[in-house]
């Protein structure tokens, strides 16, 4: 690749990352403050426990709206373009958690706060439904085919990214205020932050130019007199099988990841008895792990194909599911920081080619709609449910094995769904992969 180009598809990449990066943060940041101060100020009706459930269930609801959000990102954005639809998703992403940090709380407005509350939380999951697909996208679409694994898989660092940066801002929060200072008012700063964020990622994103592949491919539609069915129509009726490969390809991946970050916490806390923080350490180390080594495992799928390496991330995962615990049992933090690293590293196999290889199952004009669709759909069949379905798990069978066996039957599910799909790597987006026959154009 000329130097030239190396130096534009390095900016596409920066711009999907930070953007990426930063409604991750907002995203992730919500469930901290969910478990830290939302139960007492929003919920404080309720005893605790119920309290943190409710507090958590508002949680859950920004999953139920990121499949809404993909259909509706994903219509626009196989319209009219890429770029606008993902500036859009970050100024709605950062202006709804800005206004959580304004918020007022029960104590002042009563019944009214969580409800304000649990209406900025759906329009951030909207906001995250579209915005994924069309970050991977853009980068996709932008880069060349030889080396498509590698590029697509940074804006997946955002996960991590996002992670470590929320939880960084609150432990810098938590050893500079007191509990009380931070219950009072400092938990706004974090949601506030998101402003200057969203200010730098905006400016960033602006400077991007549109997916090449994307005016390509109008400009053919044009040219022949071309008009296609609504995105969604032409996906769900000749895509349908793309859709659910991409769900599957997802099970493992989205539940491995819930279990190996957030379940892990409740597990530390309640059954090992150890403090929060070797939990908290632990995902920490285990996430900046996890950032650096999602691009080698991109990287790989350009060498050897995008299935060999999700196949062998489905398949250790399943296998790690019983390390995993067993590792935990030991007490020790230097075995349970090892338990979620190498959780995490092996996660990365499936989530580094991920995205490339998701683009490469869609034809252009419905791109954006089949990979938002198929990759949010998931999001509520797995990650939403994880944690939930983990801890039902634990408590109806008084162990971690039924969470082990959970985690395989969802690592057979990708690996069946893997399995069934083609090789893509190499191949070109601008080659048009029929779904439906396109409509000529009425006149």
């Amino acid at each position: 690749m000329p130097r030239s180009e190396n130096r534009s598809i390095a900016k596409v990449v920066g711009a999907s990352l930070i953007g990426t990066t930063i409604e991750w943060y907002d995203f992730f940041l919500y469930g901290s403050a969910a478990a830290l101060v939302f139960n007492k100020l929003f919920f404080p009706g309720s005893d605790p426990l119920t309290g943190t459930l409710l507090s958590f269930a508002t949680y859950a609801i920004g999953f139920l709206a990121r499949p809404l959000g993909g259909l509706v990102f994903g219509h626009f954005g196989d319209r009219v373009g890429r770029k606008k639809l993902l500036v859009f998703s970050l100024l709605l992403m950062g202006g709804s958690t800005c206004a959580m940090g304004l918020l007022p709380t029960y104590a002042t407005v009563g019944v009214a706060a969580p409800l304000l509350l649990t209406a900025l939380r759906l329009v951030q999951g909207f906001a995250l439904g579209g915005e994924w697909g069309g970050a991977v996208l853009i980068v996709s679409e932008h880069g060349d085919d030889r080396r498509r694994g590698f590029w697509a898989s940074w804006p997946q660092c955002g996960a991590p990214g996002g992670n470590l940066l929320a939880t960084a801002v609150l432990a810098i929060l938590a050893a500079v205020q007191s509990d009380a200072a931070f219950t009072a008012w400092g938990w706004r700063i974090p949601f506030l932050l998101s402003g200057v964020l969203v200010i730098i990622g905006l400016w960033i994103r602006l400077t991007v130019t549109e997916s090449p592949v994307f005016l390509a491919a109008q400009e053919k539609a044009r040219q022949r007199g071309e008009q296609h069915r609504a995105p969604a129509v032409e996906v769900f009726r000749g895509a349908w099988r793309r859709v659910l490969i991409t769900i599957g390809a997802r099970m493992a991946e989205n539940v491995s990841y819930y279990v190996l970050t957030a379940f892990i916490l409740v597990y530390v806390t309640g059954p090992l008895g150890l403090s929060k923080s070797a939990g908290l350490n632990a995902v920490l180390i285990g996430s900046a792990i996890h950032f650096v080594t999602i691009p080698l495992w991109g990287a790989l799928s350009d060498r050897i194909g995008r299935r060999p390496v999700y196949l062998f991330g489905a398949v250790a995962m399943a296998g790690w599911a019983f390390v995993f615990f067993a590792l935990m049992d030991t007490r020790s933090s230097g075995m349970i920081i090892l338990a979620a690293t190498i959780g995490l590293v092996l996660h990365g196999a499936m989530y580094g080619p991920q995205a490339a290889f998701f683009a490469e199952q869609f034809p252009t004009r419905v791109r954006y709609t089949g990979l938002s669709i198929g990759g949010q759909l998931s999001s509520i069949a797995a990650g939403a449910l994880a944690p939930i379905v983990a801890v039902a798990l634990f408590k109806e069978f008084g162990g971690t094995l039924a969470v082990s066996l959970y985690v395989v039957v969802m690592c057979v599910l990708t690996v069946i769904a893997v399995t069934s799909a083609k090789e893509t790597a190499g191949s070109s987006l601008h080659d048009e992969q029929p779904t439906t026959a396109p409509q000529p154009a009425t006149r």
